[in-house]
């Protein structure tokens, strides 16, 4: 199967095209490079990726690379993530991720794209009305980000017009090869602690979250890739189990044998107060189960450099 990955040299995208190569599949990546690894693009090219530099806005370049790569799947995962800097920017991020999905969709509609898979996020819900989130979960995105996201969601499941359409409600993602300048929390902590310096915690604490590893994301990118589904679909990818943020730090801070304590600065604007998801719909649907626990993923990712 030949499959157009966007957003290639990002973090979800190089761990994703790797696994996906070493599969068998036939991949072409694609990537603006204005925040993703050229390092990255390299090695996947090693291993045989097939590589255009072109932006998800400008319809020319996107549709002169699927008129190259004439890919049977697409996924797509090019996007701004940072939902602080989609406070100042909210222009940009409707831009990259909500137009440029809409672009990519009437491309691949265009010159006949078989499966389209969305690398969607768990902010289009907003604020949880109750836990854990399953997929029927009001959709109330709080902040630019989600916004932009839940707006590409929409083009996906309402505008392709191939087999499929799968948009992947992604929850909070980490593991190796996480850029701290836009991540999240997980990785702040990590950078924090490497330099023997407390993890800073905004707000109390108190807030739940629900992370999952990057590697299981990728291999649920690849179950959707693998399915027969029909139609469109939103699944949340996700491990099911909440932690608080201040049980977070404690435990990042156990593993690293240090003597801290966590720091609490003001909350963020755009910060959901708990989170967690249903993922029995992807389990179902999908047969995919995530398998790396928490504490495993966080020793690793605190031992690698």
């Amino acid at each position: 199967m030949r499959v157009l990955v966007t957003g290639a040299a990002g973090f979800i995208g190089h761990h994703l095209c790797r696994k996906l190569l070493e599969r068998g599949f036939e991949v072409w990546g694609l990537d603006d490079l204005s925040r993703g690894d050229r390092a990255r693009v390299r090695r996947l090219e090693e291993l045989g990726m097939r590589f255009r530099r072109a932006d998800v806005r400008a319809e020319a370049e996107v549709e002169e690379v699927l008129r190259e790569s004439r890919p049977d799947a697409v996924i797509h995962l090019a996007a701004l993530i940072s939902v602080p800097e989609s406070f100042e920017k909210p222009s940009l991020y409707m831009s990259v991720n909500a137009e440029g999905t809409e672009i990519l969709v009437s491309a691949a509609n265009r010159l006949g794209v078989g499966k389209l898979i969305y690398a969607s996020s768990a902010a289009v819900y907003g604020n949880p009305i109750r836990l854990p989130i399953d997929e029927d979960h009001p959709l109330d995105p709080i902040s630019p980000y989600g916004r932009s996201k839940l707006l590409g969601e929409e083009h996906v499941l309402r505008g392709f017009r191939g087999r499929a359409s799968i948009a992947l409600r992604i929850f909070n993602v980490y593991g190796p090869g996480q850029s701290p300048e836009y991540a999240g929390v997980i990785v702040k902590f990590v950078e924090r602690l490497r330099k023997n310096e407390p993890p800073i915690i905004f707000g109390d604490g108190e807030q739940t979250r629900d992370f999952i590893h990057v590697h299981d994301v990728a291999e649920a990118f690849i179950q959707a890739l693998a399915s027969d589904l029909h139609g469109a679909h939103a699944l949340n990818i996700a491990s099911g189990k909440p932690i608080k943020i201040k049980e977070l730090a404690e435990l990042m801070i156990k593993l690293k044998r240090l003597s801290l304590k966590p720091v609490h600065a003001a909350p963020r604007p755009g910060d959901i107060k708990h989170s967690y998801a249903d993922i029995s719909k992807a389990r179902k649907l999908l047969g995919w189960n995530p398998k790396t626990m928490l504490e495993e993923g966080l020793r690793k990712l605190l031992e690698s450099r």
